[in-house]
């Protein structure tokens, strides 16, 4: 972070910028996130080229939902750059606003950026879990494709398990999302969600 900061900061400015973004990044730790949003914002004044604030303030907006200013800083994040990690949190904040247009098309975009097996997991169940919230199931269950059911899955890949469970139990494949269920507990029994899950899927 000193590097990225130095790189592109003026001098002045630098010492100031890292100690506001080093209190930014503790409270973001301790999930504190309302007083890393103001560390952050105040980094960022001093230092907007900075990627990793853009980021870190992006994240902390998210998760006070201040949806428009998560959009804005993660979108600026990704222009500087040039990684597409946080795209997943993009498609959640337009699905929030309720921009179901934009948030599709944010997903389409996403695969012409060469994403990381994670990055596409996480935004597969983001969207996918948007369009079942509103009742399109087929729709969700192209979206997830969840794949074969591997041994030892990324953590990602479990998340992708668990929406594909409720896509199939919405669509009346009880068995299908039994067997995602399955996996998920074998593969990490204490996964959260899982006995509301299995509830879902018995019910």
């Amino acid at each position: 972070m000193r590097d990225e900061i130095t790189r592109t900061t003026p001098k002045a400015r630098r010492e100031p910028a890292l100690t506001h973004l080093a209190r930014g990044v503790e409270a973001f730790a301790d999930e504190r996130y309302a007083a890393a949003y103001e560390q952050l914002k105040r980094a960022k004044d001093l230092a907007p080229q900075a990627a990793t604030i853009r980021e870190l303030l992006g994240l902390s907006a998210y998760n006070l939902e201040k949806w428009e200013e998560a959009l804005r800083e993660l979108r600026t994040f990704r222009r500087i750059s040039g990684e597409p990690t946080q795209v997943p949190v993009e498609i959640d904040c337009l699905r929030a606003l309720g921009r179901t247009e934009d948030a599709e098309k944010t997903f389409r975009m996403l695969k012409d950026l060469d994403p990381r097996p994670e990055t596409d997991d996480e935004a597969r169940v983001v969207f996918a879990s948007s369009l079942l919230d509103r009742g399109l199931v087929g729709e969700a269950w192209k979206v997830i494709k969840p794949g074969r059911l591997v041994a030892n899955p990324r953590p990602s890949a479990l998340r992708r398990w668990y929406v594909a469970a409720r896509v199939a139990h919405a669509a009346g494949d009880s068995e299908a999302a039994r067997r995602f269920a399955d996996a998920i507990a074998a593969a990490e029994p204490d996964f959260p969600g899982l006995p509301e899950l299995r509830a879902e899927i018995a019910g």
